[in-house]
């Protein structure tokens, strides 16, 4: 029995190391990215830069990935994961939802130099 505790503790610490390395993966890969910006990846799709897209899409992952292993997720309901998964998802896509509305009216206003305060 005490064998059997030593290798589930060994596998959880491979785990953690293997969640590790995978998330300093991705987080070089956003700072390579944010460093060189490539030139392919300004072209504009759906109101913002490619770049811009893969920086959420990676920062999507690594938020599930955390949700996955560090908060026990993979050993949970399938309900649970999917009500804490599918919020998260729908909350975020709000937000960046909302962001880009009223930054790009907010952007307009500045560029065109109107600025009215008509109530």
């Amino acid at each position: 029995m005490g064998h059997d505790a030593a290798a589930h503790h060994e596998s959880g610490t491979k785990r953690i190391w293997n969640v590790f390395w995978l998330l300093s993966a991705v987080t070089i890969v956003e700072v390579v990215f944010g460093i060189f910006k490539p030139e392919a990846l300004e072209t504009v799709v759906l109101g913002m830069k490619i770049l811009n897209w893969i920086f959420i899409i990676l920062t999507l992952y690594k938020a599930y990935l955390i949700t996955w292993a560090f908060m026990h997720m993979e050993g949970e309901t399938k309900g649970l994961r999917r009500s804490v998964v599918w919020t998260g998802i729908f909350l975020v896509s709000y937000l960046i939802f909302i962001l880009l509305t009223e930054g790009g009216y907010v952007y307009e206003v500045f560029k065109n130099g109107y600025k009215a305060w008509d109530f």
